[in-house]
């Protein structure tokens, strides 16, 4: 073999091979004429976390002040959504457990607002890292572990089932957002960048993205941060957040 064309093709299988970037986790999606923010999270990724104070005992609010705080412990801010209803101070309606402590014990009382549209339900990290969205009874009933947790309503999907209390033709027409749980435990939060019912949003998460489980996180001030497609938005100070985060410290 020609020693020129052999060093060549050594050359060639000496290369390394290029690495891929890897794929965001958040990207736009449009279903039926309404936009949404669609984030995706592996039941490999172990850095889904709830924020609620800072070490001051002083609510995060925003984004920037979780963000800047985790930077100070050498941990990366990848993504970020406000993750429940809160009391004029901030404090949770729900239940709420970071870092497996409880705040804010589950609430099953009868009452007004979205939060009360029963079912409600629960979104959750184990003390393993595997998360999960349950009705609050069923929650109630499984006796779940949890590293983090935080309590919403109304409940979007419920084992399949949209909620019975959603109509399709209703004229509640809001910013939305939301997570599920898919059987194979990807963890999916959605943003409606567009005006949606209740209705079109549970079947959103049923149909498009296939989580038997889904729950309503809030409504009208709900947000993002996304730094992966340029994504940070503003508004009022949040209670709870819910957040993916990379780097040295784990919980």
């Amino acid at each position: 073999m020609n020693t020129a064309l052999l060093a060549g093709a050594i050359m060639l299988l000496a290369a390394p091979a290029f690495a891929q970037e890897p794929a965001p986790h958040c990207a736009a999606v449009s279903d039926n004429d309404i936009e949404y923010i669609v984030c995706r999270f592996d039941p490999q990724e172990k850095g889904l976390r709830l924020f609620l104070k800072d070490e001051a005992g002083e609510p995060y609010r925003h984004f920037n002040f979780l963000k800047d705080a985790l930077a100070e412990r050498n941990e990366r801010l990848v993504f970020a959504m406000n993750a429940g209803m809160y009391h004029e101070d901030r404090a949770p309606v729900g239940l709420y457990v970071e870092k497996g402590e409880e705040a804010s014990a589950l609430n099953d009382n009868d009452g007004p607002g979205n939060f009360h549209l029963k079912p409600n339900g629960v979104f959750f990290v184990t003390q393993t890292g595997e998360a999960g969205v349950l009705e609050t009874q069923a929650f109630k009933d499984a006796g779940v572990k949890v590293g983090y947790a935080t309590q919403s309503g109304p409940m979007l999907v419920i084992d399949g089932e949209i909620h019975r209390r959603f109509l399709p033709d209703s004229d509640s027409l809001k910013r939305r957002n939301g997570v599920g749980v898919t059987e194979d435990g990807e963890t999916i939060f959605v943003l409606s960048d567009s005006p949606v019912r209740f209705y079109d949003f549970a079947t959103f998460f049923r149909e498009r993205l296939k989580t038997p489980n889904a729950l309503y996180l809030d409504g009208t001030i709900s947000r993002i941060y996304a730094p992966e497609i340029d994504r940070n938005d503003p508004g009022v100070a949040m209670g709870p957040i819910v957040g993916a985060v990379a780097g040295a410290r784990k919980d």
